[in-house]
């Protein structure tokens, strides 16, 4: 894999982790249990939803590494399935380009 493909999927999935926070504020400003959250896969056309518990997003969000993907739309090549779930999964990246990225989009992480 190229640095600059790397750099694509690490832009794409943090586009839709941040939507992802946003929902997930939402949720818990309405005292919301679960809610429905986009797919954080590497393709930018993906309009899939995954209904999840608060308590499970941010067991996912603990580690900026890691992903809330639908089933099958894993890259086996860049990511490990670290869990099944009904209806969904939680992919960790594999490469260290990838790993890096994601880290630097994090948008729970501090200022540089």
């Amino acid at each position: 894999m190229t640095t600059e493909e790397e750099a694509r999927i690490a832009r794409t999935e943090s586009v839709f982790r941040y939507v992802n926070e946003r929902i997930a504020e939402t949720a818990d400003r309405f005292d919301a249990d679960d809610a429905e959250f986009v797919c954080e896969c590497a393709n930018a056309e993906c309009h899939h939803r995954i209904e999840a518990q608060l308590e499970d997003y941010e067991e996912v969000r603990a580690e900026p590494t890691t992903f809330l993907v639908a089933d099958g739309h894993e890259l086996p090549e860049h990511e490990s399935v670290r869990q099944r779930r009904r209806g969904y999964m939680v992919v960790e990246k594999m490469t260290r380009g990838l790993r890096l990225a994601v880290r630097r989009t994090d948008p729970r992480a501090g200022p540089a």
